[in-house]
C-alpha cells in the first residue's frame, strides 16, 4: 500500500507530477489561474483545489514515486503551515535524510521537522 493510500485513504491522481509541484491538473485558464494564485502553496491540494492537508498530501505523493521510500509503512506525514512534520519510525539516516530531501523539493514546504522520528 503506497503512502497515500495508507496516510490519507487516496489513490494517486492522474497527472502526480504536477500534483507534487501544487499545479491545476487541466490545461490553465483565466479561472483556475486566479484560483490558483489565491491559494496558499501549502494549502494546493492534489488536483490544483484548496485543500487543509494539501502540502502533507503531496509530500506524501513524492515519497510513493520514489522507489527507496515506497515500502516505509512506520512514519507519518503531517503540516503545520508550509512545514512538513514527519512522525514515526524508519530503518536508517540514509532513508530519513533521503525523506528529508524529497519534502523539501515538494511546492509549498519551507522547512521539515524531524524531531518526531526514531531511527532503527
Amino acid at each position: 500500500m503506497g503512502w497515500l493510500k495508507r496516510l490519507f485513504g487516496l489513490e494517486k491522481p492522474n497527472n502526480p507530477q504536477q500534483a507534487v509541484q501544487g499545479t491545476p491538473a487541466e490545461a490553465p485558464n483565466v479561472a483556475s489561474s486566479t484560483a490558483t494564485e489565491s491559494i496558499p502553496p501549502e494549502r494546493v491540494g492534489l488536483n490544483g483545489e484548496y485543500d487543509q492537508s494539501g502540502l502533507a498530501k503531496r509530500v506524501a505523493l513524492a515519497f510513493d514515486q520514489d522507489p527507496q521510500l515506497d515500502d516505509i509503512n512506520t512514519l507519518y506525514v503531517a503540516q503545520t503551515g508550509g512545514t512538513v512534520v514527519l512522525k514515526g519510525k524508519v530503518p536508517s539516516q540514509e532513508i530519513l535524510n533521503k525523506m528529508i530531501s524529497v519534502a523539501r523539493q515538494v511546492n509549498g514546504a519551507t522547512a521539515v521537522e524531524t524531531n518526531q522520528v526514531t531511527i532503527g
